[in-house]
């Protein structure tokens, strides 16, 4: 497909899409828009940043459109589940972006808020129901939304559901759902229980498949920075002060370490805000409303963001911590490089995280390249090759004692030597001016 009114979706659609500047649908856009619009159930498995959300909104907005049929109190025509509240918030922004020209109603549910507003949105009658788990079986039980009218069924992040242990609740609902019904179903990878899940919901469905069976971060420029524990905050706060970088989420692996980072990066001038599960809704919203808003320049989040950030212009990632599994590696880095654009990622590795660095090459198929000398323990697996664009480990300047950028020739504490440092291309050269 060159273009989206190839699809056939009708002219409101296709004016809310040229208005946003969309022109050519992505891959999945353009193997399950027709699919849906035909009626059929679909299994669709994508990486995020493939574009998967207006792959089921736009064909769900066109359907209700032509249907004409009005939604009454507290029985949606559609249903979407998502892990998070932030991907829920978000879903429900392109429904109602994409559907500014239509006459259908978008409600939102999660936890962490007041339920009061959402059960008077619910009352008022709502064609679409963005919705968490949780708080979607708390209003059920409540009396609050009834299924029994649902046309379109969507679970998104199959993958991220499970591994937040949301698995009983998906069942719980899927029980409550009418026999007649279109099913679609989005993630980004099939472990077991998710197979059995798709064979649970879905009838003969159309399977787009866009998730390479090699990992592909081909956009991202990877690198490592091998660095002592104590040191990283200093390294992070030089990086971060670089002209180059933009605009940058920072990782880390604990709720309490990612507000320590923040508040350690705004004491040094940097403005940042952090985002974690121990935070309020409001302030969520607000951490990344500012962040969008490029009121802060850095975004200090743990794992159950990474899939939940869908923002443009992010030019680097940065791992302050490895994190536990490798293919959250994936999903963090995937924050930048997005819609063919380029993107950095740099990830701090200290002698501790050799285990999981090994893990996440493994993953990848290939070594990512350090910005210092890479130490014996840290050895990757034989065979594999090169990660980033460039394949080629970074070669201007050389890293001191701790491998900070731009600093001397010594040797860095632990006997390693020092070695090629970042390249200027990456954001990460050695010189540069502050903000």
């Amino acid at each position: 497909m060159d273009n989206f009114e190839q699809l056939g979706l009708i002219e409101a659609l296709n004016q809310a899409i040229a208005k946003e500047g969309y022109t050519t649908p992505t891959p999945i856009q353009a193997q399950t828009i027709p699919a849906v619009l035909e009626g059929r159930d679909c299994l669709g498995i994508a990486q995020t940043g493939t574009g998967k959300t207006a792959a089921f909104a736009l064909p769900i907005l066109d359907r209700l459109s032509r249907d004409g049929r009005k939604a009454t109190a507290n029985r949606p025509l559609a249903l979407i589940l998502a892990p998070t509240r932030e991907l829920a918030i978000q879903i429900s922004g392109s429904f109602s972006t994409y559907g500014q020209n239509l006459r259908l109603r978008c409600a939102c549910v999660f936890g962490g808020v007041s339920q009061v507003p959402q059960v008077s949105q619910l009352r008022r009658g709502s064609e679409i129901l963005v919705a968490t788990p949780g708080r979607l079986l708390d209003l059920m039980n409540q009396g609050h939304v009834d299924l029994s009218s649902l046309q379109i069924f969507v679970l998104d992040e199959a993958d991220r559901m499970l591994d937040m242990g949301f698995l009983p609740d998906i069942q719980r609902i899927i029980a409550k759902l009418p026999k007649q019904k279109q099913s679609l179903f989005f993630s980004a990878t099939m472990p077991p229980d998710i197979v059995d899940l798709t064979r649970q919901l879905l009838h003969d469905p159309i399977t787009v498949n866009v998730a390479p069976k090699q990992v592909s971060v081909t956009q991202i420029d990877q690198q490592l920075l091998f660095v002592e524990r104590g040191e990283r905050q200093d390294i992070l706060r030089q990086l971060l002060s670089l002209e180059e970088v933009e605009r940058a989420i920072v990782f880390t692996r604990t709720k309490r370490g990612a507000s320590v980072v923040c508040d350690r990066l705004r004491r040094t001038g940097i403005t940042a805000a952090v985002i974690h599960g121990n935070k309020s809704q409001s302030a969520r919203q607000q951490a990344l409303e500012s962040f969008r808003n490029r009121e802060v320049s850095v975004l200090v989040a743990t794992d159950i963001a990474a899939r939940g950030i869908d923002i443009d212009g992010i030019s680097h990632v940065i791992n302050f911590d490895l994190p536990v599994d490798a293919e959250s590696y994936v999903h963090r880095i995937g924050r930048t490089g997005r819609a063919g654009a380029d993107g950095i990622a740099l990830s701090f590795c200290t002698d501790d995280e050799y285990d999981t660095l090994r893990s996440i090459e493994k993953l990848l198929g290939r070594t990512i390249p350090s910005m210092n000398a890479r130490p014996t323990g840290a050895n990757a697996a034989q065979g594999s090759g090169q990660a980033g664009r460039s394949g080629q480990p970074g070669r201007s300047g050389q890293a001191g004692r701790s491998g900070r950028p731009g600093q001397g020739n010594g040797a860095s504490r632990g006997g390693r030597p020092g070695s090629s440092g970042p390249r200027k291309r990456s954001g990460f050269a050695g010189s540069g001016s502050s903000r």
